[in-house]
């Protein structure tokens, strides 16, 4: 029997947790849905990662309220996929000043927005509710190459890119003096890796990075907030296993000189037993195989996901 597409079966509201993980840093998760941060300082609040829809962040926005009534002044965007920003507009009501975004996004944005922003809310229906008040694409008004740092009035907050993986312009945030992480989708745990777009070699180097910092709490972009050391720790190497154990498959698949519905067989041998249960898989497997197959025969820069090109694979790969 064919499964339904993507993840247009998965229809359950998840059980939303709002959690303080510092004087001023909360995670906002739901159950493998995407997360969000917050960070508060003294004169005004950050955003990463926005929901999905306007309508979806309120919700959010609803929460933060709760804690404080200081302007949300930044949003950042960790990667360009619409399910992270189109509800970015949402906080521009709230006081937002800046939507932050690495050099790599911006330019994932202009290459390929449109078709993300269409093949994204055909996957997942139940994600952008009100999808209907998006005015469009999410634009940054600031872009950074490497690092930029902010300060919430005593409170140091870096913006980096430290690495490709998800994508080629992955963004994190750190709070140095209180050494918590948001990691967006370069860590998940208890979830599948999304690798439709990512740039699988580089990606434990990149998560090599992020373990360098030493944080001791970490935001995942999906899964349960990592609230201590030894979590942090187990969160960054259950994406280092999820991303080679793919990459290694592909591999194989390639020199085997397989097609890439026997890719996909060979790839569920060793990741079925480990990942096969986690959120999200069977809606990631198949753009997973289809990317560590491409990577792995040399096509280097991830080719663009449309509405059509999702169905034709899933079709071949799920059907």
């Amino acid at each position: 029997m064919a499964k339904a597409f993507a993840s247009q079966a998965d229809l359950e509201a998840k059980q939303i947790t709002f959690t303080k993980l510092s004087e001023n840093a909360y995670a906002y998760t739901a159950e493998g849905d995407p997360n969000s941060g917050v960070i508060v300082g003294d004169d005004g609040v950050m955003i990463i990662d926005t929901t999905a829809t306007p309508a979806m962040a309120q919700d959010l926005i609803a929460r933060i309220r709760e804690v404080t009534d200081k302007p949300i002044k930044y949003v950042v965007l960790s990667h360009y996929h619409a399910v992270r920003v189109l509800g970015a507009s949402a906080y521009f009501a709230e006081g937002a000043q800046q939507i932050i975004a690495s050099r790599g996004t911006y330019e994932m944005i202009v290459e390929r927005g449109e078709a993300d922003m269409k093949s994204e809310i055909e996957r997942f229906p139940r994600l952008f509710a009100g999808v209907e008040t998006v005015p469009g694409l999410t634009w940054p008004t600031l872009v950074f190459e490497k690092e930029i740092t902010l300060f919430l009035g005593k409170l140091e907050v870096r913006i980096a890119h430290l690495g490709a993986g998800h994508t080629k312009g992955d963004t994190v945030v750190w709070l140095p003096q209180q050494k918590v992480l948001f990691s967006g989708d370069l860590v998940e745990y208890d979830a599948a890796c999304y690798c439709g777009d990512a740039q699988l070699e580089q990606w434990p180097a990149t998560l090599d990075a992020l373990a360098a910092l030493a944080p001791e709490k970490l935001v995942p972009g999906r899964g349960p907030a990592l609230t201590n050391p030894g979590e942090v720790a187990k969160g960054l190497a259950y994406t280092k296993d999820f991303v080679t154990t793919l990459l290694q498959a592909g591999r194989e698949a390639v020199a085997g000189k397989m097609d890439l519905k026997a890719a996909m067989a060979h790839t569920r041998k060793s990741m079925d037993p480990k990942f096969g249960q986690v959120f999200i898989y069977e809606h990631c497997l198949p753009f997973d195989v289809s990317r560590a197959f491409d990577e792995a025969a040399g096509i280097t820069h991830p080719r663009i996901w449309t509405a059509q090109r999702d169905q034709e694979m899933w079709t071949a790969l799920q059907g």
